[in-house]
C-alpha cells in the first residue's frame, strides 16, 4: 500500500512538472485585410512586393518553467499567405497587379518589421501573453513615394497555456488589424492611383 502511494506521488509530481514546460510551437498564421474595401483605382498597374524582415524568426517564447524552450515562431508560409492578401486587397481597390519589373508600374512594398508574443518570465504557469505585429510599407510613384508603419496589439490573459490553434488563432488576429491598417491609409492609396 505505501509502495502504491509512492508511486502515485511520483507519477503526480511527473505530471504536473511536465505541464510547467512548453514545447516550441510553429504557427501557421494566414493573417487578412479584414476592412471592405471599395474600388477607387482605375487599374492602375501596382508592382507587389512582401517579405518578413525581422532580425529573427522567434517571436517569443510561451513562458513556463523552461521558457528558452519554448520558442514561438510562424511557418515559412505567411509570407505567401500574406502577399496574396495584399494582391487581392490591391484588386478589390480597383488595381492591377503586375509583376515586379513591369515597365510604368507603381510599386507597393510590404514588410513584416516586428512581432512579438511576450509572456510572464516569473512563475510557473502562462497567465498572460501580450501579443504586437508591426508592418513597414513602402508606396512608389513615378514622382512620388510614402513609407508609414501600421501596428496592432492585444493582450489576453489565460486560466491555463493556450495551445497551438489557440495561439495561432490570436497571433493571426494581430497580425490582420495590423495588415488591414495599410489599406485604411489614404495616402498609401493616392500614391498608387498616380
Amino acid at each position: 500500500m505505501l509502495k502504491r502511494l509512492g508511486f502515485l506521488a511520483v507519477a503526480g509530481l511527473v505530471v504536473s512538472l511536465a505541464g510547467c514546460a512548453h514545447s516550441p510551437q510553429q504557427l501557421n498564421v494566414t493573417p487578412n485585410v479584414t476592412a471592405p474595401l471599395s474600388q477607387v483605382a482605375r487599374q492602375q498597374p501596382v508592382a507587389v512586393t512582401v517579405k518578413d524582415s525581422r532580425s529573427s524568426p522567434v517571436m517569443g517564447t510561451r513562458g513556463g518553467l523552461y521558457p528558452d524552450s519554448s520558442n514561438l515562431t510562424i511557418s515559412p508560409q505567411a509570407v505567401p499567405h500574406m502577399r496574396q492578401q495584399v494582391e487581392q486587397a490591391l484588386g478589390k481597390l480597383g488595381f492591377q497587379v503586375v509583376s515586379e519589373g513591369t515597365p510604368n508600374a507603381n510599386s507597393l512594398v510590404v514588410s513584416l518589421t516586428d512581432l512579438s508574443y511576450v509572456s510572464p518570465k516569473e512563475g510557473v504557469y502562462v497567465t498572460q501573453a501580450d501579443i504586437a505585429a508591426v508592418f513597414a510599407a513602402e508606396a512608389r510613384s513615378m514622382n512620388h513615394r510614402y513609407s508609414g508603419r501600421y501596428s496592432a496589439s492585444a493582450q489576453h490573459r489565460f486560466g491555463y497555456a493556450p495551445n497551438q490553434a489557440t495561439n495561432t488563432r490570436l497571433v493571426t488576429e494581430v497580425m490582420s488589424d495590423a495588415l488591414t491598417r495599410i489599406f485604411k491609409d489614404p495616402e498609401i492609396i493616392r500614391i498608387l492611383q498616380q
